[in-house]
Parts: C-alpha cells; structure tokens; sequence
C-alpha cells in the first residue's frame, strides 16, 4: 500500500469466457479507475480485459511442455510468476479467484516471495465447490488452499452454504454477489435484430460457456416442447463450439428456431435485440448471464437452482421452475408468447433490482473490505 493508501492486487484468473473470468476483469477495471494497481496473471489475456488503463497490467505465464511430463503443468508456473511480481512490483494482496489452481498457486507464491506483507483473498465461483470439491483427488487441496486464504469469499448464500458443507474451510466465509457495468450497445436493436434475421418474434438469448452444467439439451427440448415456437426464436450466444449438441439440435428439426453465435461480441447488442433470457443450469452459484439481461431491462426464465433465485426475485424479475421441468417452461414461454406487457414489466422490474443490488457502486467497496481485512490480519 502506497502514501496514499491505494493497494497493489494481483488477481489471478481464468482467461476464458465464464462468469468468473468476466468478474474478475470488470474488478480490475474498476480497482483501477479507483487508483489502484490491478495485476492480472494467465495463461492468455482475459477476453473482457480492457489494458487501455495505466493501471491494469496482465503477466502472461508461460508453461512448459517438457517430454519429461506427460501433462504440463499450470499450477507451479503461476506460482512463480507471482512470486516474481509479487517482489518486483510490491503487491499487497494477491486475489485469486477458484482456489484450485489460482489459491494453491498464490499460497506458494507467498512462500517463495521475498516479502511477508503479501495477503491471499480467495473467492469461489462454483465449481470448486460442486464439481471438485467432491473429487478426492483435489477435495484435500482446495480445503487447504483456503484453510491458507486470509479471506474467503463466495458470490451467493447457496455457494457459502454448500461450502460450509464439503469443507472445513476454519474461517468466517463472506458473500460478495457478482456485479455488472453495462456497455453501450454499438447497433441498436433494429439493426441487431435484423443482422441475426429476426423478425417479430419473441427473443430468447442464452448465454453461456456451454458447459455440461449448462444443460443445453434441456433448453432445446423446452423450446420443442413450445406449442408457439414458431414465434419465438432462441439465439445462443456460446463461448465454445455447439458442435456436441448439433445432433440433438436437429433431431428436434429446430435448426430455423435457433440463431447460433459463438465467440460473438459485445454482449450489450445481443441483449439488446432479444426480449428475455433463458437459463436450464443443474447448477449455478450466480449465473451472470441472468444479471446481464437484468440492466438491459430484459427478465429471465430459469430453474431453481443454485444461486439463481438470489439474483432475480421469483415472479416480480424473472420466472422460475422446478430442475428439469421443461413443461412448466415451455407453457409460460407460450404464455408470454401473447402477453407482451408482462414481458416489459418483469424486465422493468428487473432492471431496478440490478441497479439497486448488483452495481459496482455497491459491489467493489464490499471486495475493498474484504482486502483491509486480509491486510489486517
């Protein structure tokens, strides 16, 4: 920490698109525009990571791929990099974010850095805690990842919960919801929405890594299962291939229902064209697709699960539905179909609990203490 009391971070993430990727750049951005210093470390530039500020630096880590390994390893170069930066550039806090690799790495770091001051923050987004948490083969190294974090944060109560269940983590865990700085769309939503040749149809926008938790199958099926679908077209919006799911996309025959785009930016002028998101996760600690539509006045439909029901208030921004029931979604979707003042005034609600809970304004000062707690400690 410099005279004037602003902070060096290090901010250690996963380059690829996915909700924790995308919070931890946005963080950084906005610790920068506040004075701070945001150090990003990966093995690739995050893809929302804007580098025009003085402030935000990325250290790319380079990993070797010697024939001694049969797999190259990540988690020790990471903790090298860090440990280098750490010393060169003076950090006070390194934020990882998942704790396996980022934590494990930053705690090594701090044992190599030449400087004791360095803190670890250690926030979890998901899928330590529901995916490997339950593997036994990293279940033991990331309890002691945050067992060594001086904070533990989670982005949703049902994730702080869960955590509490699979690990003895021997420390107060916080929640610090995700947030979202909207851009300004570049095309309006005309122009967008014939660009993806809509017409007057209801707009379905998914956005996603397609992950298996994603559950594309069963958002195909409740746009199947859609006695209206022929006016409503579903426009996903993918961060990989949708190749393992084009067979089940045409043995629906819904291939002129369905607008594929993948690896497609920004996102403002695809939620700008669409009229409400849709969600079908097993599995969500927060879903940051949801909170995107949300401040673009566009409410979601989703299952009940995870952290979802934290971000939208059920029935008032957003519909919700039991897990798997495909049914229930398709009915309203056909339901809205023809109500297209209920579809305005969930998205209007919608935007107003975004703006009053998911902000940077309210969100950053909540990560500012988190790391004078680590410093304090």
């Amino acid at each position: 920490m410099d005279a004037s009391g602003k902070l060096k971070i290090g901010i250690a993430c996963y380059p690829l698109v996915g909700g924790s990727g995308i919070l931890a750049s946005a963080l950084g951005m906005e610790l920068a525009a506040h004075g701070h210093e945001a150090h990003f470390f990966s093995y690739a530039k995050p893809v929302r990571l804007d580098l025009s500020s003085p402030k935000v630096f990325f250290h790319p880590v380079s990993v070797s791929r010697y024939k001694l390994f049969e797999y190259a390893d990540y988690t020790l170069p990471l903790a090298v990099k860090m440990a280098e930066i750490a010393d060169h550039e003076h950090l006070d806090i390194i934020h990882a974010h998942y704790a396996v690799p980022h934590a494990t790495a930053a705690y090594i770091a701090k044992r190599m850095a030449k400087q004791d001051k360095l803190r670890i923050v250690t926030t979890l987004h998901g899928t330590d805690t529901t995916l490997l948490g339950r593997d036994p083969n990293y279940r033991r190294a990331i309890e002691y990842s945050l067992q060594h974090s001086d904070v533990v944060t989670t982005v949703s109560e049902s994730l702080r919960h869960d955590t509490w269940e699979i690990f003895d983590v021997g420390k107060p865990v916080q929640v610090v919801p995700n947030f979202f700085t909207p851009g300004v769309p570049t095309q309006t939503r005309a122009a967008m929405r014939e660009r993806l040749g809509l017409k007057d149809e209801l707009v379905l926008l998914h956005a996603s890594n397609l992950r298996s938790v994603k559950r594309i199958d069963l958002l195909l099926r409740t746009l199947a299962r859609c006695r209206c679908r022929e006016r409503i077209k579903l426009v996903i919006l993918a961060g990989d291939s949708f190749d393992p799911h084009q067979a089940l996309l045409d043995e629906l025959k819904l291939g002129d229902r369905v607008v594929l785009c993948e690896n497609e930016y920004p996102i403002e002028d695809y939620i700008e064209a669409s009229d409400l998101g849709i969600y079908t996760s097993e599995a969500e600690s927060f879903c940051l697709g949801i909170l995107e539509s949300m401040f673009f006045g566009k409410a979601s439909l989703a299952f009940r699960v995870g952290g979802i029901p934290e971000v939208m208030e059920e029935g008032a921004s957003g519909l919700l539905f039991p897990f798997g029931d495909t049914a229930a979604m398709a009915e309203a979707l056909d339901e809205l179909v023809d109500d297209p003042a209920r579809v305005k005034a969930l998205g209007a609600a919608a935007k107003i609990r975004a703006e009053q809970r998911f902000t940077a304004d309210v969100v950053v000062p909540k990560y500012l203490d988190c790391y004078a707690a680590a410093l304090s400690r």
